[in-house]
């Protein structure tokens, strides 16, 4: 499922523009931007399996380096700075991944 099918394209825009600028990603800010805050889990859950690229069942620290591409092709890609700091806000378990229920926890914190 496409991003578009999730998401408005203005939002993801907007979103994405925020970030433009390397190490200046902010999750939080961006899940508010980007309209993921204020749905349903069912939707999130829908955005964390198109973010699972390799279909695993986890976002790994490899796709989240590529998250702003998984929102849109004109996307850059986190530095490594942020790739760590995001999965380590998200990581909750200590296992060096991202499942479902801690995608879920991280939107909405």
């Amino acid at each position: 499922m496409a991003m578009l099918d999730l998401l408005k394209a203005e939002d993801i825009k907007k979103a994405l523009d925020a970030f433009v600028v390397a190490d200046s990603f902010d999750h939080r800010k961006f899940f508010e931007l980007v309209g993921l805050r204020a749905m349903g889990a069912d939707s999130v859950n829908k955005v964390f399996q198109a973010l699972d690229v390799d279909a695993s069942g986890f976002i790994e620290e490899e796709e989240l380096k590529f998250v702003l591409k998984g929102f849109s092709e004109d996307g850059r890609d986190l530095t490594d700075d942020e790739t760590k700091r995001f999965l380590t806000a998200a990581d909750k378990d200590g296992d060096g991944k991202i499942g479902m229920d801690e995608f879920q926890a991280l939107v909405h914190e």
